[in-house]
């Protein structure tokens, strides 16, 4: 097959959605060996902190000469960011090698039993794993994709699970309230396997205890370490350096994986993790900030941020109108002026919804644009203001950096789609 038809079978698949459930999952990773046991892993769930928390423990691994096998989702610009080995992003070339390694066995099952076919996700996950067993990493860091109990990624046996936060996101997948979100995520834990718990609310811990003391799972309480203070870390923000606290923690504590804490500490202060709070420099010498915080607990992160510094001008878009709604409230007060947009993705709110949720005064200082027309050409950005501050969805951060470094421009359809619920 062509590397063209490889893609469009591929992202065809994700019509699908992400179904939950990690049945269809064993079934393949028992067709393929179970390249998910080549190498120990960490296990990273939680609303918010999860990439960052991976990149971090990622940093302390291979600062300890380890090669590394990391594992998340979404991506900004390529698909081959999601597979990494020594936080080397695999070329499209190498995932469309893999998805064609994968194209059999889910032929196979597609045949035998229809509903157990594998989704996009599950195949990219395969993926990383059978990446991973050939490189012959010595530890993966393994990203949760939705919630955690029915995720595809936990068919893993972990070394340590991590629980950076539980906050309100995906309720329509994951439940309601605090406490059935903690419970999905919570879902990740294993007997007898430490887990690392970030600071999260009463009704969250509560759920996660139970579970816990259910199962046999010892538990690691963030706000119980680092008297003297969270590690520190390069990466901007106090939520941060929980996550900070976090990777070097379960680090400690992974069996077999023994580090040093002064080389983990240095290595927090290198870590290099797109889209959160990234800070960049235009061609004309003004500052561009772009960050991915979309939900209510991310949002409450990346305020103090913005208050830090001078009125900045806001380029915003969302996913879902509650989502959007949030964000506006907190951030517009803050603009000196705010460009509406819509991010290239089927579930974007439209720039007129956004506008039509801000306050009076808020609405006289926006102004609705596109991506393309904001950054027609690397570096250049043809908002007013310092600094422009890019705001809400991965995916419009996606498109935003894309265009700053000149290259090609995601394609929608690599991404995951979530079912639709009605």
């Amino acid at each position: 097959m062509t590397t063209e038809a490889t893609l469009r079978w591929l992202t065809g698949l994700r019509n699908l959605g992400s179904r939950l459930g990690t049945e269809r999952m064993g079934v393949l990773a028992e067709r393929l060996a179970h390249p998910e046991r080549a190498a120990p892993c960490i296990h990273v769930a939680g609303t918010n902190g999860k990439g960052s928390t991976c990149a971090m423990i990622e940093a302390i691994q291979r600062a300890h000469g380890r090669r590394t096998g990391l594992y998340t989702s979404p991506h900004l610009v390529s698909i081959g960011e999601r597979i990494q080995v020594d936080r080397r992003p695999l070329s499209d070339e190498r995932v469309v090698a893999l998805a064609e390694i994968l194209r059999p066995h889910h032929a196979a099952i597609a045949a035998a039993e229809p509903d157990l076919a594998p989704t996009f996700f599950e195949l990219i996950t395969a993926a990383a794993w059978i990446e991973f067993a050939l490189r012959r990493v010595d530890v993966i860091v393994l990203e949760t994709g939705l919630g955690g109990r029915l995720d595809a990624t936990n068919i893993c046996a972990p070394e340590v699970c991590v629980i950076t936060s539980i906050g309100l996101d995906h309720q329509e997948y994951l439940g309601p309230t605090l406490a059935h979100i903690a419970a999905e995520k919570a879902g990740i834990l294993k007997p007898g396997v430490p887990a690392v718990i970030g600071l999260v609310p009463p009704p969250a811990a509560a759920v996660i205890a139970a579970r816990a003391q259910a199962i046999g799972a010892p538990l690691y309480w963030l706000k119980d370490y680092f008297p003297d203070g969270l590690p520190e870390t390069n990466l901007v923000g106090a939520h941060q350096r929980a996550n900070a606290g976090l990777a070097l923690l379960a680090c400690e504590l992974a069996e077999g994986l023994p580090v040093d804490e002064a080389t983990a500490r240095a290595a927090l202060r290198q870590v290099d993790w797109a889209g959160r709070w990234q800070r960049l420099t235009l061609a004309d010498g003004r500052a561009l900030i772009v960050d991915g915080s979309h939900n209510e607990e991310g949002i409450r992160a990346v305020v103090p941020l913005l208050a830090a510094g001078p009125p900045p001008t806001l380029v915003v878009g969302a996913l879902g109108a509650e989502r959007a709604q949030a964000l506006l409230a907190a951030v517009a007060p803050l603009a000196a002026r705010l460009h509406l947009v819509a991010p290239d993705n089927e579930r974007a709110c439209r720039p007129a919804e956004l506008a039509a949720w801000l306050s009076p005064a808020d609405r006289a200082k926006a102004s609705v644009a596109t991506v393309a027309e904001l950054f027609p050409s690397p570096g250049v950005c043809r908002a007013d203001g310092d600094p422009i501050v890019v705001l809400g969805s991965l995916y419009l951060v996606g498109e935003v950096l894309a265009r700053f470094h000149g290259g090609a421009l995601p394609d929608a359809g690599w991404q995951d789609r979530l079912p639709p619920t009605s």
